[in-house]
């Protein structure tokens, strides 16, 4: 073969198109960007920027005249708001029952679908539905479902422990409006609620597992749970830290099943930090006081999301 020599003006002439077809490349890009950048700036970033100003305010729409306070609504709502260490304790509870118990089922339910032999996608699909049904509307039903007399749950109790079983109970069970019940029955329905989703994870997770390990371990004699517990849950693990990550954040900001089912009662026992922010904000127009604690759950969850990164630089191989 005869190799061929380029001159330096072909050379420089090739440099330069390439510069200019990067450049063209980098311009698309930045016009594809740019518009959810204007979006995240109109929306997101100037009204953060404003709430986090107001917080040093004693801000009220109904005024004409703001006072500047500094500090003081967060040292206000750190030592002096008698309700904010209940709404936290209400909200951390939440968060630690939902979040571990919602993980496991939607993991047992995904190994469960994703080892039928058919009709996987129908199965996903069905456990799917409470996801994309309207919260409110879902808390409405299960309101119903809770009601102390009527209700369904309570119905079925009476029937099987108390007319079959003649166990010596009262059937009658106020779900909703009893100090230690309530908040329990209000996680059931979110854990419900937001299984299918978890479980849609946990599916698209299984199905990236290569399966020649599990036919490996297969060939030395591990058993079913063996295979469970030495192969599927390390390989899961980028997916449980993501779901774990986002369970937590989702958690902090629970607002609309306690608002209809519950109003926070009774006694504030189901009173999340967003209902206690909304009713600042929205009843007594303290926007200030109410910028204030986003603020404060703000920096809560950039915590765990800042724990989620340092557990995310390990790297997974397989």
């Amino acid at each position: 073969m005869i190799a061929t020599r380029r001159s330096p003006a072909q050379a420089g002439a090739k440099s330069q198109s390439n510069r200019i077809r990067l450049a063209g490349q980098r311009g698309m890009i930045a016009l594809a960007v740019l518009p959810l950048a204007v979006f995240y700036l109109v929306w997101v970033g100037i009204p953060m920027i404003y709430t986090f100003i107001m917080s040093f305010y004693d801000w009220n729409p109904l005024s004409v005249t703001q006072t500047f306070v500094g500090a003081g609504n967060y040292l206000e709502a750190l030592t002096r708001d008698p309700l904010f260490k209940r709404v936290l304790i209400n909200t951390a509870y939440y968060t630690v029952v939902t979040v571990p118990i919602g993980l496991i089922l939607a993991l047992v339910v995904a190994v469960m679908v994703n080892s039928l032999p058919r009709f996987i996608g129908l199965f996903r699909a069905i456990y799917f539905l409470p996801v994309v049904t309207s919260v409110v509307a879902t808390s409405i039903i299960w309101r119903w479902l809770y009601q102390s007399r009527f209700g369904l749950i309570n119905q079925l109790i009476g029937m099987v422990l108390v007319d079959t079983l003649h166990l010596p109970i009262n059937p009658s069970i106020p779900w909703l409006t009893s100090r230690t019940l309530a908040m329990p029955a209000v996680m059931a329905m979110s854990i419900w609620k937001g299984l299918g989703f978890t479980m849609v994870l946990f599916l698209a997770g299984l199905t990236s597992i290569p399966s020649v390990y599990y036919e490996a371990a297969k060939i030395d004699g591990a058993g079913v749970w063996q295979l469970f517990r030495h192969i599927t849950i390390p390989l899961l693990q980028p997916t449980m830290i993501f779901v774990l990550a986002t369970g937590i954040i989702g958690g902090m900001q629970v607002f609309a099943p306690m608002y209809v089912m519950t109003q926070g009662g009774p006694a504030n026992m189901t009173k999340p930090f967003v209902y206690h922010l909304y009713e600042k904000a929205f009843t007594l127009y303290r926007f200030g006081y109410a910028s204030s604690l986003a603020f404060i759950l703000f920096a809560i969850i950039m915590f765990f999301v800042f724990l989620q990164f340092q557990v995310m630089k390990t790297r997974w191989e397989y």
